[in-house]
Order: C-alpha cells, then sequence, then structure tokens
C-alpha cells in the first residue's frame, strides 16, 4: 500500500497465474485495495475478469494515498470517489464487501459508517467492515466482517470480540510475513528478497528465541504430520477463524494453502499448537 513499494509487486503474468490456480481450486474471493501497487492490483483483478469471464467475490478497501503526496483517509466524499474509481478499474458494478482500511483519527467514525451504508443502499457496496481497527470501534458499530492481523504469532484479541458480538473474523497475515513458513532460521541470514530484507519493520519483534523456540516445535508437529509448516500454520488459522487471506507471490505458493485445507484440526490441537507462541 506504500507509494514507496508500487511498481515493486509480483509481474502481471504471474498475477494471471495466481487467480487461475485460485480459481480452478475453487478460491472465489478475491481480496485487493485501492492502493495496492498505486491501482494496479485492481486493474489487473479487472482485467483477468474480463479476460476469464470469471465473476469472483470482491474485497476491496480504501484509506491509503493512491501516489506519493496524494490525499488518503476517510472522509465521505474521498470515500465515494475512490470507491467509483475502484469500480472502474474493476469493471464491476458493485464490490460485494467495502472495508475501510485502517482507522483515520480525523473523520468521525459515524461519519465514515453513514458513507458506507448510502454506497449500501445506492447498491455500489453489497456490505461493509473494518480492518486493522480495535474492539471498541468494532463494538460500536458492528460492521459486516473484520480484517485484522491474526496469526500464530499474532493472536488478535479482536478476534474474540468479533465472535462474541457475532461478527465474521476473516484476517490477514496467517503466516506473519513469511515467519511461519520456515524460511527464517536462528542465526541464519535473511533470505533475498523475503519481507525481512525489504520491509521488516513489522515483524522485528519475532527475532528472538522464544519466537524460533515455538517455530522449531511447529516445524516438528508439521514434520510428523507429513504437511508443510506453512500448511499447519494456515489450518490453525482456518480453525479459529471464518477464513483467511494469503498473498501468494507465486502461482507455487497457494500449494500449501490448498494443503491446509485438508488438515483437521481437533480442540485440543488447536489450543496445544497455539499455546506453543502464546
Amino acid at each position: 500500500s506504500a507509494p514507496e513499494f508500487f511498481g515493486q509487486g509480483i509481474a502481471h503474468d504471474e498475477a494471471f497465474a495466481i487467480m487461475d490456480r485460485a480459481w480452478d481450486a475453487g478460491i472465489t474471493w478475491f481480496d485487493t485495495a485501492d492502493a495496492y501497487g498505486g491501482g494496479t492490483s485492481e486493474t489487473w483483478i479487472g482485467e483477468w475478469i474480463a479476460a476469464r469471464g470469471h465473476r469472483p467475490v470482491l474485497t476491496t478497501k480504501t484509506f491509503n494515498p493512491m501516489s506519493a503526496g496524494a490525499d488518503s483517509g476517510l472522509a465521505p466524499d474521498r470515500i465515494r470517489r475512490q470507491l467509483e474509481s475502484s469500480l472502474a478499474r474493476l469493471g464491476v458494478d458493485c464490490v460485494d464487501l467495502y472495508l475501510a482500511h485502517e482507522p483515520d483519527e480525523s473523520v468521525p467514525l459515524a461519519d465514515t459508517v453513514a458513507a458506507f451504508e448510502q454506497l449500501k443502499d445506492e447498491k455500489l457496496i453489497g456490505s461493509w467492515g473494518l480492518s486493522n481497527y480495535e474492539g471498541d470501534a468494532v463494538r460500536a458499530v458492528k460492521p459486516s466482517l473484520v480484517q485484522n492481523s491474526f496469526s500464530l504469532l499474532d493472536q488478535d484479541p479482536v478476534r474474540d470480540v468479533c465472535r462474541d458480538e457475532g461478527i465474521r473474523y476473516v484476517p490477514f497475515g496467517p503466516l506473519a510475513g513469511g515467519w511461519l513458513t520456515g524460511k527464517y532460521r536462528r542465526d541464519e541470514a535473511f533470505p533475498e528478497g523475503s519481507r525481512m530484507t525489504q520491509r521488516p519493520g513489522p515483524y522485528e519483534r519475532y527475532r528472538n528465541d522464544r519466537v524460533f523456540d515455538a517455530l522449531e516445535a511447529l516445524e516438528a508437529e508439521a514434520q510428523e504430520r507429513g504437511v508443510e509448516m506453512a500448511a499447519l500454520a494456515f489450518a490453525w488459522v482456518l480453525a479459529v477463524c471464518d477464513g483467511a487471506v494469503c498473498g501468494p507471490n507465486r502461482a507455487a505458493h497457494l500449494d500449501p494453502i490448498l494443503q491446509a485445507r485438508e488438515i483437521e484440526l481437533t480442540d485440543e490441537d488447536v489450543q496445544r499448537i497455539g499455546g506453543l507462541f502464546a
């Protein structure tokens, strides 16, 4: 979402390969945002829809600037302007789920919600939700869905708020920026091109012996089950949430996600595996 990273994402052909593989595997809900690639993500999804004739369920988001120095935020007039742009890039008349990408302290949440409700009444969006919000805000406005960061390494308490309030919780980051895939090893250099070499800030807190101990225990359990470590970590999230957003960089990265759907975890498994990282 940050303008300094625009143009550094995956290539067009690989993006199409990912969407093709996902669709063929029965993954038909695509998640994007107006700021991903400065609009490129929405544009390419729109091109894919037009080329393939498929219509996935669509989530997009708004808040972040579309280019360096551009405006941002959740003022009602900006929300409408950005949604109209998103619809044009996606080539659709309605977005199934529209999210506030993060809080805007300069705009009352009630004003943002009113804008969303108006767009819903006009059938420009199917429903609306919140991303990166705390529990108090979620309780106050009761969105259709919450999308926060959640994984074995980031067990967000807002998930429990959503469960209590009957709100769907479909998080992003189920593999914690690659930390739950096994790519980061104790006392080893981070792989070139990984998030820890590109934008390590959000994940620096994981670089400690306690986390590496838990990762090694998770890897041992995955090996006993004959599955990939990433698949087991993703399966754990699916067991405790209403779904999860994955962000593959290559079509092959969908392999552990598809494997995760076949892993069955008991309540005891969920508690024990989650406890490794508590």
